[in-house]
């Protein structure tokens, strides 16, 4: 059962401290029908300290803190000010909210910490009668607090890069699908419509919007002359054939007579028609450029329509990044692989990357193969473009010549290149081009007349012996001759055996020479000979003496 609580409010942090403790853990109902009650409810919970934020800023810091499980100073300071310091003997237990809070509490401080029910039913009674529990506070100063703190909290954590927003393109992917069907739809019903003034048109310029444009330009087929044939050839992308073919065809038209208020209309159809065509295209390249600027890898690996699709289909970046690659194989396609779950059916192979070049491609025994290796390079990609700090197209790129080795081991058997040694030549790129960007400031430095000062870091005394006991062990490792690291060479079993043989040899041989001289010190009437060899020598010759001695006493006798 909690001793005190910690309550965290929009103006500051307040700590209470628990009475009726046994009657709060016994009669948890009797509790939260008091809490209502200020009168009841005051006897349960007095203050023991309240500290305000200083200003807007400071109380955001604290929110922040709170909202991320970390202490910060102010409540530390205020903690360690009001409740003593844990002990064998001491019985205090902070009620705290948020259980992330209360584990670092523990771990930074050594309080015990309790968010049990009890504990959150009196945290709820705490700030229904905050307003009147904390001293110094009027009503409309929390609310007031609380609402200031709302709206800078949640502005904090909308904040992200602008450049890098991948809303924006899924909102111009979705328009450009939108767009795609308007204009082919107009296409159509502006062809039909001026068809009837002017049908052979329709063979001679057969894109939609060429024959928009010609359309606006013509207007009524008696009014194109041979004075208007270089502008029609400018329309036609210079071809003065073409230009030629389509005055012929308007002098000799089996179309029939227009109004003039026909003729108003069709025109200003035919102009909006060309208008949607023209904005699509600008917001095609719009998109192209959003995509290179958020998502470089993945346009490079699939292109920039299929790879805001999949975005757009995920919902964001970030969730195209948490997906696995059996979900980006299949993503798109969820009714059909629904389907066949239920009908216990073939499931698809690919969704959305089907669009791309590469599973066209392949031939039909490789495309399931082939769409879940890619699946397997789009996942890569989008996480290389979500969690990296400054986004390239490199890496795309390399992904890109990986599918391209795949799809030739299928044709020709070629083994392709593994993943590790193309990532890892891209990172020696990046670090190439990083210190050729370097050597370009130290350059224009130079030129200015600047001073290259390096950076110095603070050095603590533990790192410096650190260093010291790398120096010493890098010293050990290179041979004073050469100074080149020595070289560890791989021996084999029989070669380690005769290792181990001498080595045993050349022990048996120090413990000889070590124990023969104490030996010898410790018989008296001997001499100690500091060579071994020596000592061997005049045993023997002892050996001998005393043989001839027995036999001469046994000649004697």
């Amino acid at each position: 059962m909690a001793t005190h609580i910690l309550f965290e409010s929009a103006s500051g942090y307040a700590v209470f401290e628990v009475k009726l403790k046994e009657e709060v853990a016994a009669m948890s109902k009797a509790v939260q029908q008091s809490i209502q009650d200020l009168a009841k409810f005051g006897k349960m919970v007095s203050l023991v300290s309240f500290s305000p934020f200083k200003s807007a800023a400071h109380a955001l810091e604290n929110a922040n803190d709170v909202s991320e499980g970390t202490v910060n100073e102010d409540l530390k300071s205020l903690l360690e000010l009001n409740l003593s310091k844990p002990s064998k003997g001491s019985r205090i237990v902070l009620g705290v909210s948020e259980t992330i809070l209360a584990n670092s509490i523990k771990s930074t401080l050594g309080i015990s910490c309790d968010t049990s029910d009890s504990t959150a039913e009196l945290i709820r009674g705490i700030r229904f009668h905050a307003s009147k529990l904390l001293k110094g506070l009027q009503a409309d100063d929390l609310t007031k607090a609380q609402l200031g703190l709302g709206h800078s909290y949640s502005r904090a954590k909308l904040k992200f890069n602008v450049n890098r927003i991948d809303n924006m393109i899924i909102q111009a992917i979705a328009l450009l699908d939108q767009l795609d069907k308007d204009v082919n739809l107009f296409s159509m019903r502006i062809r039909e419509w001026y068809g009837y003034h002017f049908p052979e048109l329709v063979k001679l310029v057969p894109d939609n919007y060429d024959y928009a444009r010609v359309a606006q330009f013509i207007g009524p087929k008696e009014s194109l002359t041979a004075e208007k044939l270089p502008e029609l050839a400018a329309l036609l992308e210079d071809d003065t054939t073409r230009a030629q073919n389509v005055l012929d065809a308007a002098n000799g038209s089996m179309g029939s007579a227009l109004s003039e208020i026909d003729m108003l209309n069709i025109s200003a159809f035919a102009a909006r028609v060309v208008s949607i065509a023209e904005y699509r295209k600008s917001l095609t390249s719009y998109l192209t450029e959003k995509m290179n600027l958020v998502a470089p890898s993945l346009t490079a690996l699939l292109g920039e329509r299929i790879g805001a699709r999949l975005i757009s289909h995920a919902g964001s970046l970030t969730n195209l990044s948490k997906y696995p690659a059996s979900t980006v194989q299949i993503l798109g396609a969820e009714k059909a692989l629904f389907r066949a779950l239920k009908t216990k059916g073939n499931t698809p192979k690919y969704g959305l990357i089907y669009h791309s070049s590469f599973i066209g491609r392949a031939g039909p025994k490789h495309k399931g193969r082939i769409s879940r290796f890619l699946a397997n390079k789009c996942s890569i990609a989008s996480r290389i473009d979500c969690f990296s700090d400054t986004p390239t197209p490199k890496f795309g790129e390399a992904l890109r010549q990986q599918v391209e080795e795949r799809l030739a081991f299928f044709e020709t058997g070629a083994p392709p290149a593994k993943n590790s040694d193309a990532i890892r030549k891209v990172l020696d790129q990046l670090a190439l081009d990083a210190d050729e960007d370097d050597d370009e400031d130290a350059e224009m430095a130079d030129a200015a007349g600047e001073p290259i000062l390096p950076l110095i870091e603070a050095s603590s005394p533990k790192a410096k012996k650190d260093k010291k006991r790398k120096r010493k062990s890098d010293d050990m490792d290179v041979d004073e001759d050469d100074g080149e690291p020595v070289k560890k060479v791989k021996l084999s079993k029989e070669e380690k055996k005769a290792l181990k043989k001498e080595k045993k040899k050349e022990h048996k041989e120090k413990d000889a020479a070590a124990v023969s001289p104490l030996y010898l010190r410790a018989v008296p009437g001997t001499r100690v000979s500091a060579d071994p060899v020596s000592q061997g020598e005049s045993s023997k010759k002892a050996k001998k003496e005393k043989k001839e001695k027995k036999e001469k006493k046994s000649k004697a006798s």
